[in-house]
């Protein structure tokens, strides 16, 4: 049995920053098991100690060096922090001086500012990009004139929740399609999408796989069964090459790689702060 190893992601605001770049880093290691915990708002010396306490804890409870990455921007709760023992792993360090020689002034450390509400104008193109997915969820509302994107595939292949991360990250109008019966019975694009093609992206999915995520939702139906779920992406699949529609298949991939390839193949750029 590989052996356990405590990893805590700790930051004087929400912890994504820290939990986003340990999250990639503890990846790229096979040999132990990683238990993980985020610890937000940690912004005084009290809680610092506190933190550190239960850091030394969890090292004694498992025998081994716990492993901390740490994004406070306050030096001091960082030292305290050190004290429990445990690895440190600062995200800004490695940065902070060369960018402070490169711009020729010294840091103004502030806490909260990655994910704060900074910028409003892009906070609030975030939010309306959100209401604009939820509206547009499974063909609820088809006026597509201001989407920035449209996801078209069969139903549980993906669709919604692609389109809202990439309005919650990226600020992007995703609305998306569910490829019916009578529109799949045909190789060419429902009469609706017709006038939005250069706003079209398909996702298919494994049939394997797309039966297992149906029978979850509605066991032993027919829309369930294996025979549905081969004949609607084979269908779906065909369609969207007749149509050269790009295409991912999103068996084995990630929304944040979904998400990175619609906005690629699209040519949309938006910034997440």
């Amino acid at each position: 049995m590989s052996q356990i190893r405590p990893v805590f992601y700790v930051s004087d605001g929400t912890g994504i920053t820290a939990e986003t770049i340990g999250h990639s880093l503890l990846t790229q290691f096979t040999g132990p098991r990683f238990v993980t915990d985020r610890l937000s708002f940690v912004d005084t010396v009290e809680k610092a100690d506190e933190v550190a306490g239960r850091i030394r804890a969890a090292g004694e409870a498992h025998g081994v060096r716990p492993i901390v990455v740490n994004s406070c921007v306050d030096a001091n709760l960082t030292a305290r922090l050190a004290e429990s023992g445990a690895l440190m792993l600062d995200v800004f360090a490695p940065f902070i001086e060369p960018l402070e020689r490169e711009l020729g002034e010294q840091r103004q450390p502030r806490v909260g500012q990655a994910h704060g509400m900074v910028d409003f104008d892009t906070y609030h193109r975030r939010i309306n990009a959100m209401n604009f997915a939820l509206t547009h969820d499974d063909g609820v509302a088809t006026n597509y004139d201001e989407a920035d994107v449209i996801l078209v595939a069969v139903s549980r292949a993906g669709k919604t929740p692609t389109c809202i991360y990439l309005a919650l990250h990226h600020g992007v109008k995703a609305a998306n399609y569910p490829l019916t019966d009578e529109d799949l019975e045909h190789d060419r694009l429902p009469p609706r999408l017709r006038p939005y093609r250069n706003k079209l992206f398909g996702l298919t999915i494994d049939p394997v796989r797309l039966q297992q995520i149906r029978q979850e939702r509605r066991a032993n139906s027919r829309y369930a069964q294996m025979e549905t779920c081969r004949r609607e992406v084979a269908a779906a699949e065909s369609m969207m090459r007749a149509e050269r529609i790009p295409m991912l298949s999103t068996t084995h991939t990630s929304i944040e790689e979904i998400s990175s390839k619609v906005l690629t193949t699209l040519g949309l750029h938006r910034e997440m702060y």
